[in-house]
């Protein structure tokens, strides 16, 4: 019972890790981009539904509870005596909570809520100096998001890794 445990609350810190990478890598690669590519008054719009929209059960599930399954992992590898395997997980869940967690409630979410508040002005100038204020800053916040769950993942598959040659 404790290595089924074990094992499905590994597994699912690791999806929810590739999920969170791969949501962040494509905000950053894909949807910045195009909105950039568009009219700033049609950015803000989107990027306000998006904001919106986002906030579902399944995304905010996988992001608030990635670390929490990943120190579960890693309390329950401990509990079989796969202490370098627990290691890792506990590593991703910290690696995860500092670089993607800590960004987002300290800048990214914030900076969603201030554009979220932005009536979409007429003049096509003062909506350029909105998003151009906005873009950039959330994207490279964004990005170091990204680069972070990479990194908790890489940690979560070392540690599954170190965890099946131990086992």
């Amino acid at each position: 019972m404790k290595f089924s445990l074990t094992a499905a609350s590994a597994a699912l810190s690791i999806l929810m890790a590739s999920g969170m990478a791969g949501a962040f890598f494509v905000f950053s690669c894909g949807v910045m981009p195009g909105l950039n590519a568009a009219r700033p008054s049609s950015a803000i719009n989107a990027m306000q539904t998006i904001n919106q929209k986002i906030q579902n059960p399944l995304f905010v599930g996988a992001f608030m509870l990635l670390p929490v399954l990943a120190v579960v992992a890693g309390v329950l590898l401990m509990s079989l005596g796969q202490k370098s395997a627990a290691i890792l997980f506990f590593a991703a869940a910290a690696v995860y909570v500092v670089g993607a967690l800590v960004p987002s409630f300290a800048v990214n979410i914030p900076m969603n809520n201030d554009l979220d508040a932005v009536r979409i002005p007429s003049g096509t100038r003062e909506a350029a100096e909105i998003w151009s204020d906005y873009s950039g800053r959330w994207t490279a916040w964004n990005t170091v998001r990204a680069v972070f769950s990479w990194a908790s993942l890489l940690l979560m598959g070392a540690g599954a890794y170190v965890w099946g040659k131990g086992a």
